[in-house]
This record gives structure tokens, sequence and C-alpha cells, in this order.
């Protein structure tokens, strides 16, 4: 089986404000929830780099729905689609057009990940349940969070098999070069009108986070919009939420464009790292991804904000990658247009050179150009 790191003890602390009662060694799986998972599952290998890991639908005794497995490095996409209609699938494709269901969290324990969080005020989702095939046991259990959004705990320690009980290889023809694509950096959330701070406030009673960093409306707005964050974090850093909410502005934020079309809190984006962002970006380019762009005029005074770095700028402007700094180094991002019809989920790219923080030096040249993409939409 394709694995992620193994390493379970003596993990480092990156957030010592964290209580780490949960203690979670890494982002398992992500599930989305989609139309047409065949077709799903070839967008995310051709134009991603996605590699074909596991299978579960007809074939393996499914009757319900059908689920293809991606992996790319450490990152593990879940591919799920409905086969009857009626049911939850459908209805949550129905209400919110392809979108991440569950958020699977790697765990040493479901059953104690489960106690620990619906002893303080989670609802369950799923009650601790192993499931087993020939190649071992996996126990899951889950918890709802924002929106119809969802944890899993995921024990999988005794388990061999390429994903879960019930899945089997999938080993198709077709297999894209990986575009470097390394693990998820983090997931940010978008919740509604004063949601923020009852979400922020879940995931440090519940699961033990604590704030990292938080972005009022004077960090991130612009002449038309505004918007407030606020990013939670687990001990070791592994696991990163940001959670957004709308702010007064003139016109309509991009997160209430997304609760609109998304109908409701949801992920709003995936941040995934890679080692070399240059590289990454113009594969992905080159096999069709959209991304925004920034004014020419961003690159001229980029340097002096942001001092020396190891890229030749050219690239950097070509590509439209944007870079910003911190006390600790600096990071290099961009982000896709929405890859669903729907003006919600949409994809970072990010390579971090030593820093910690999210961007904020580029919040103003980024809200903007999603503004452009707003007003073309006429969702402005």
């Amino acid at each position: 089986m394709a694995t992620l790191d193994n390493t379970s003890l003596h993990l480092p602390v990156e957030n010592p404000e964290a209580e780490d009662f949960l203690p979670l060694l890494g982002t398992d799986y992500v599930e989305l929830y989609v139309g047409n998972a065949k077709q799903a599952a070839h967008y995310y290998m051709s134009a991603w780099g996605f590699q074909p890991l596991a299978y579960a639908g007809l074939e393996t005794g499914l009757k319900d729905r059908v689920s293809y497995v991606l992996q790319q490095d450490k990152i593990r996409l879940v591919l799920t689609s409905p086969l009857k209609p009626g049911g939850e699938i459908n209805q949550h494709i129905n209400s919110h057009g392809d979108g991440v269901k569950a958020i699977a969290l790697w765990v040493d324990d479901a059953e104690k990940s489960y106690r620990e969080t619906t002893s303080r005020g989670a609802e369950s989702f799923l009650e601790p349940e192993t499931f087993e095939d020939e190649n071992g046991k996996v126990k899951l259990s889950g918890i709802h969070t924002y929106g119809e959004t969802v944890h899993i705990f995921v024990e999988r320690n005794e388990y061999n098999g390429p994903f879960l009980p019930g899945y089997r290889e999938w080993n198709p023809h077709y297999r894209a070069e990986d575009t470097g694509l390394r693990y998820i950096d983090h997931m940010v959330g978008n919740v509604g009108w004063n949601e923020m701070n009852k979400w922020c406030e879940f995931y440090a009673k519940v699961m033990g986070f604590a704030q990292l960093v938080s972005f009022d409306d004077k960090d991130i707005s612009t002449e038309y919009t505004a918007l407030m964050s606020k990013v939670m974090s687990n001990g070791n850093g592994r696991i990163k939420f940001p959670i957004n909410e709308p702010a007064e502005g003139r016109k309509k934020s991009q997160i209430e464009e997304y609760i609109e079309f998304y109908n409701g809190a949801g992920v709003q984006h995936m941040a995934l790292a890679t080692n070399n962002i240059i590289e990454t970006v113009t594969k992905l380019r080159d096999r069709g991804v959209e991304f925004l762009t920034v004014p020419a005029t961003y690159y001229e005074d980029v340097l002096d904000r942001v001092g020396e770095i190891d890229e030749d700028l050219a690239p950097l402007r070509e590509l439209g990658i944007l870079v910003d700094r911190d006390d600790e180094g600096y990071l290099l991002q961009i982000f896709t247009k929405p890859i669903l019809d729907r003006p919600t989920m949409f994809i970072e790219i990010i390579q971090r050179k030593g820093a910690k923080s999210f961007g904020k030096g580029n919040f103003k040249a980024l809200f903007e150009s999603i503004e452009r993409e707003q007003a073309s939409r006429g969702t402005l």
C-alpha cells in the first residue's frame, strides 16, 4: 500500500498553545461527493497528476455508490458518486454541487478520538466501527463539523491493503506524470455571518486546537469587499484549518458568493504543498489548470517588500506566482480559478521557504483578482 509517513510518536510541537488531547498524525484522505466519479478521477489524474490507487463499486459489492481513490505523495483524494436516485449523496450534490464531504484524519486510536470529541460536545457522525478484509482491519469513527462537512478518524495500523477494507487495487493503463504535489498544507472552511468564532471555539474545545493567527477586515479588504479569518491548528502543526466569514463591504464578498452557490458552509479550498512551485505550476498550466492572475505592477516592488529570494523573478511573473515573507522566511503561492461549475471550491499551490504564515502581504492583490472574476460572473 502507498502509505503516509508512519512516524506516530514524538511529533514536533509546532503550536504549543494547543492542548493536543487528540493526537493527529496527518490528513488521511479528503472525500468529495461528485456527480460523476469516473470522469472526475480522470480530471484529477490528467490535469493534476494524481495516481490511481483503489476502487469500490458494483464490482466490489457496493450497490449504492462508487468511489475512486487517487494519491500523489501524501495527498489522498476519494471521489464518490451515487449509483441510485435519492439518498444522502444525491442530496449533498443537489444542494452543494461537487464538494468536500469528509476530511479524514489519521489517528492511532479512532475510538479514543471519538470519545474525546463527542464528550466535549461534538455531534456524532459515525460511531466507532471496525472494518475487515483479507488485508487486515481498520477502525473508523466520525463527527460533524461546519455545514455538512464531517471529520472521519482513521486508525489503520493493522491494515496493509490499497486503501480501506472493501476497496480493491485500481490499476488502469493510463497514468499521468505527477506534478510535484507533496501534502496538504491547510484546508480552508467558509462559514456564515458571525459564525467564525463559533467554529474556532469548536476546534479549540472539541479537538484541542489553538489559534495560530487571525486576520480582520482591515487585513483582508479591498475597495469593495472584506472578510475575516482565523487559523486553527493542532499541536504538531500537521492539521491547519483557517475559518473564514464574510465582513461588511460595499459589494458581495467571495465568502458570500461561495455560501450562496454552495448553499451553506463548506470547504473553500485545499492548499497543496510543493517543493518547486515553478515546476508544478508550469505542469498544471500546461495541462489546462487555470489560475488567477495579478496585475504586472505587483512585481515592480515585490522584492522591495519581501527581500531577497532564491527564485528568479521572471518565471514568477510569467506564471503569476505571489511571494510573501514573515519572520521565519518566505513563501510562494498561487490560486486556481474555481475548479467546478459553481464558483465554490478552488485549489492553492504553496511552497514554504521557512515561512509559517499564509500570505497576508498578498491578500489585497489576490482578492482584487477574485473580484475581477466575480465581476465577470455578475456576482460581485
